[in-house]
């Protein structure tokens, strides 16, 4: 298919016609990258989203719930199978390329690739025997470490495409262990985390400890919609019509959101607090292990109450009774902003949205402190400038932020707001464009 037909494939599927060009122009630049290769047939070819978090920063890895939604922006994909052991991914925007073998001896790689490695050894490890030669040339117009999901987005968009071409759903322990869509998401965020899926045995990952709210955006969003999803197990919660006349507004901050170094760490802590509460609770006994942070609030009435009294008297190495303290303060109340968001978004509440969306910011400052200065002062502008609603999202330290407006204003706003603000609905979650081979017939 070429790049125009393969654009419209994704508007018949949801994504807005005012993408057009820009998704033409994307497709066109991996199907001309392609050209020059002998193999070319049986061809597959996806639409891969980034994601914005609405709220529920820092929850789903602990058993909390989210609500999100698939962007506009993410990547195109394109892939065939090699008769060989070699993996060759291409970005067609950025000229660049990485090659690979299956297995454990796969040299190790910095950047976008070390995502590419990550993705293909561990589908060598769970799905022994399956071919993974391969040709993928991809490009994206996804701001890059912005906290829109460009390394999430990556990792589904390499593990979709060596799925197809290994035919991994056929595979024993594929259907041994992942019954849905939902659960195909949380496998993927395995592979990035590195935790087992299952029977599905772990590794070390990309290096970060994070959850699967990116993941099920990506794989299950829905054009025109926010979804809520639960965590550990991974659920689906509901689904809410943005209203017609609303827009988002995005923008990142221009601090990258690395998950790398000192910035990996800072996040990875988030991680650990939210561990140590549920490491406090589970050592008190009084009854089952809690498998979650949610689980544990959930488990008796006066479950919070009692873990902040275990907080107080806590002496967990690294962490302060105080610090603890104000991680519980933060789970509970961002875990509990989602149903009424998702209300909000059913009923064009603009101004309960403004009121949950400025305390998420505020508490994502005083409780979390994920926020830099620039975030801080973007979510703040933002309402200045005809935004009902605004706050940052992502892992934090960095990133992006989000504004709603009214169609009108948003145009306004994205021009008055950062050179780098773009105005979007949500579009279509992970999505197969094409498929030369009648046989071939997975995602």
């Amino acid at each position: 298919m070429s790049g125009a037909e393969l654009a419209e494939a994704l508007i018949a599927a949801g994504l807005d016609p005012s993408e057009r060009a820009g998704k033409q122009a994307l497709f066109t630049a991996i199907v001309e990258s392609r050209a020059p290769r002998p193999n070319r047939a049986p061809e597959w070819a996806w639409w891969v989203p980034g994601r914005v978090e609405v709220f529920g920063k820092h929850t789903d890895y602990a058993g909390g719930r989210a609500l999100v939604c698939a962007v506009t922006r993410g990547f195109g994909v394109v892939a065939s199978p090699r008769q060989d052991r070699s993996l060759i991914v291409t970005d067609a925007w950025r000229g660049d390329s990485v090659t690979l073998l299956a297995g454990p001896d796969a040299t190790p790689q910095r950047g976008w690739r070390h995502y590419v490695e990550v993705t293909l050894r561990r589908l060598a490890r769970n799905f022994p025997g399956s071919a993974f030669g391969a040709d993928i040339v991809l490009a994206s117009d996804l701001p890059r470490a912005s906290g829109m999901s460009s390394s999430s987005a990556l990792v589904i968009a390499v593990a979709t495409a060596l799925g197809a071409i290994g035919d991994i759903r056929k595979h024993p322990a594929w259907q041994a262990n992942i019954h849905s869509s939902l659960d195909a998401a949380a496998y993927y965020a395995c592979i990035e985390n590195g935790r087992r899926f299952g029977s599905l045995e772990g590794d070390a990952g990309v290096g970060t400890h994070g959850g699967s709210e990116d993941h099920a955006a990506i794989v299950e969003g829905r054009p025109g919609c926010v979804s809520a999803f639960g965590f550990v197990p991974p659920q689906a919660i509901g689904v809410a019509p943005v209203p017609p006349g609303w827009r988002f507004v995005l923008t990142p901050s221009g601090v990258t959101a690395a998950k790398t170094g000192d910035a990996q760490a800072k996040y990875n802590r988030l991680s650990a607090g939210a561990e140590a509460l549920l490491a406090l609770w589970n050592s008190a006994g009084g009854g089952p292990a809690a498998a979650s942070l949610a689980a544990a609030l959930v488990s008796e009435p006066g479950a919070s109450g009692r873990l902040r009294e275990l907080t107080q008297r806590s002496s967990v190495p690294g962490w302060t009774p105080q610090d603890l303290e104000l991680r519980l303060d933060h789970f509970i109340a961002e875990d509990a902003r989602i149903l009424p968001a998702l209300a909000a978004f059913r009923d064009s509440d603009a101004p309960a949205l403004g009121t949950l969306a400025r305390r998420s910011q505020e508490d994502a400052e005083r409780l979390l402190g994920n926020q830099v200065e620039e975030t801080i002062a973007l979510a703040r502008r933002a309402p200045e400038l005809g935004a009902f609603a605004a706050s940052s999202f992502g892992a934090g330290f960095g990133g992006s932020v989000w504004a709603l407006a009214d169609e009108p204003a948003a145009a306004e706003l994205s021009r008055r707001w950062h050179p780098s603000a773009f105005v979007v609905r949500p579009g279509p979650p992970l999505t197969r464009l094409a498929c030369a081979s009648p046989d071939a017939r997975h995602a």
